[in-house]
């Protein structure tokens, strides 16, 4: 069959739904060049090879145990009020500020074993003492440690904000590992500091709980990504209006201490650049440069260009990424945001957005011919996007080599998806599980209820035929194989706002059995687990979680 014959509508809109998809997250923190995409770090195997090696060595309490932030203080200029008050800062990097405690009793709720073990080089029994508390909560500064507020500036909604800042975030220093890596780390939720504007700066429950959760999922299905350690709730009152509407409502304090190679992003060059600070400007790019962009020689005059090619491929990748789970804060994330310019289909234009935004933060740092070459970088953002999009989707489809359908391919079954609002989850997993041959005889088993209602669209079986004649193709394949790479990387268990809502629910009232059952989930997304399945996790939207509410407030 010619392809497309006989879908001359179905040609232009698959190829529209490309564009859209081509031109979709905001990727504000800077990215080294991509890692290799894989399953992620999997759970320790506690039986395998190496494990009393990784086990020898890891700290047994926090006597010993020592943070840094020498490296930041000791580099770039440092806030000389040290008054924590709200006001415009200038001429600096970091405010330095300290938590502010809870008053009242304050529960562990959630720790990354992974975390805690592989990049902080502490045995998980260390959780369970006094002392681990008492940092994870911001009661505690470990001894050397300087607490920093970031200073950056950045756009809300497209539009410029100003100064905005870690407003309830503390990183509370540096630490480097057994295996040379160097992670940043921050409380998020432990207080004021200058940059509050008009916030309380504390965290809820049910956002802490989000952001613990979806840490772990990204980690595991091998999405670069901040990660969690530890989830730590209070009795504490905080007032929140969750949905925007005037209902203010009593809810729990909670703080996440996360981790990340840097927590510089776009905004910290940004507020320096709005206010003429090109020196400081150009002292932060060395840095940023120096410290996270190894393969980018500080000491070339185009270093500034290296730079930005860097961080425009990072942010491909970053995007096609995300959207090769399906990942979105949601389909409209925000209560607030009325243009639903976060919801998924806008993630790649956003990162164009915020590329375009470092691009006039760096124009002034460059020359005319500079000018011109990193122009031409931010136009290449699309093809590197694109490109990876593609990749991923190919993968996701088993398929092998190049042919000139394959785009149209992947563009077919995803508007199919789209019309009959198929769970963009299951139904790529369910492709990888499902035979040819079953396919071939449109013999669905009734346990694959998302393939079930992809079928029900009138051109599915047009679909399956073009698909299954490019399978063919795949030069040394055989089913098997092809069903073994698909599993591969197409997930069985992600993250859902249903998962999440229930959990929060639940830990609202003192529950965290959820909480716990979806971070062991989410550890093993690629893996069948009977645990998830009793749980729902694979199964169709249960009826009760469909009218949830769910707030992105925090």
């Amino acid at each position: 069959m010619e392809r497309g014959a006989g879908f001359p509508r179905l040609r232009t809109v698959g190829r529209a739904l490309l564009a859209v998809l081509l031109c979709g997250g905001a990727a504000c923190a800077f990215l080294e060049e991509p890692p290799a995409r894989g399953l992620g770090r999997l759970p320790t195997n506690e039986s395998g090879p190496g494990f009393c090696e990784r086990k020898t060595g890891l700290g047994s309490s926090l006597g010993a145990w020592s943070l840094s932030s020498e490296g930041l203080v000791g580099m770039l200029p440092v806030d000389p009020v040290y008054e924590n008050y709200v006001r415009k800062v200038r001429n600096c990097i970091f405010s330095i500020v300290y938590p502010t405690p809870f008053k009242s009793r304050m529960r562990l709720v959630a720790v990354s074993q992974d975390v805690l073990e592989d990049i902080l080089d502490l045995d998980l029994s260390v959780s369970k003492t006094n002392d681990f508390i008492q940092l994870v909560s911001g009661e505690k500064i470990v001894s050397g440690s300087i607490p920093l507020a970031h200073r950056y500036g950045g756009h809300q909604f497209g539009i410029w904000a100003d100064q905005l800042g870690d407003g309830r975030a503390h990183l509370i220093g540096i630490y480097t590992n057994r295996y040379g890596e160097k992670w940043e780390l921050q409380l998020k939720g432990s207080g004021k500091t200058p940059y509050s504007r008009n916030g309380d700066g504390r965290a809820v429950l049910r956002s802490s709980v989000r952001e613990f959760l979806a840490s772990e999922a990204l980690h595991y299905l091998g999405i670069p990504t901040s990660r969690a350690l530890s989830l730590v709730v209070s009795d504490d009152g905080v007032w929140r209006d969750n949905f925007y509407n005037g209902n203010i409502q009593k809810e729990r304090g909670a703080v996440v201490l996360r981790l990340a190679k840097s927590w510089f992003r776009i905004g910290s060059l940004e507020i320096l650049a709005h206010y003429g600070e090109l020196d400081l400007l150009r002292k932060l790019l060395n840095f940023v440069i120096q410290e996270y962009f190894p393969s980018v020689d500080v000491k070339d005059p185009n270093r500034y260009l290296d730079f930005f090619s860097n961080v425009v491929s990072g942010t491909a990748y970053l995007i096609a990424s995300w959207m090769s789970v399906g990942f979105a804060h949601d389909f409209v994330p925000n209560t607030s945001d009325d243009e639903r310019r976060y919801k998924i289909g806008n993630q790649a234009n956003v990162g164009m957005f915020n590329l375009n935004k470092l691009l006039q933060v760096l124009n002034p740092l460059l020359d005319p011919s500079q000018k011109q070459l990193a122009t031409q970088i931010l136009v290449g953002y699309s093809t590197l996007y694109y490109t990876r999009f593609k990749e991923f989707f190919k993968a996701k489809l088993g398929l092998l080599g190049e042919k000139e359908g394959d785009d149209y391919l992947v563009a077919f079954l995803l508007l199919l998806m789209e019309e009959t609002k198929a769970d963009f989850t299951m139904t790529f997993r369910e492709l990888s599980e499902i035979t040819q041959a079953q396919l071939k005889d449109f013999d669905i088993p009734q346990e694959f209820w998302a393939l079930k209602i992809l079928s029900r669209q009138e051109l599915f079986s047009d679909w399956v035929t073009l698909y299954l004649l490019r399978l063919k193709s795949n030069m040394n394949d055989s089913d098997s194989r092809r069903r073994k790479r698909m599993t591969s990387v197409n997930p069985r268990y992600v993250l859902k706002n249903w998962m999440a809502e229930s959990a929060v629910q639940k830990a609202e009232m003192n529950d965290f059995s959820e909480v716990h059952l979806l971070q062991q989930v989410l550890q093993r997304p690629f893996q069948k687990q009977s645990a998830a399945e009793k749980a729902g996790y694979s199964s169709p939207t249960p009826l009760w979680a469909k009218d949830l509410k769910v707030s992105c407030s925090s």
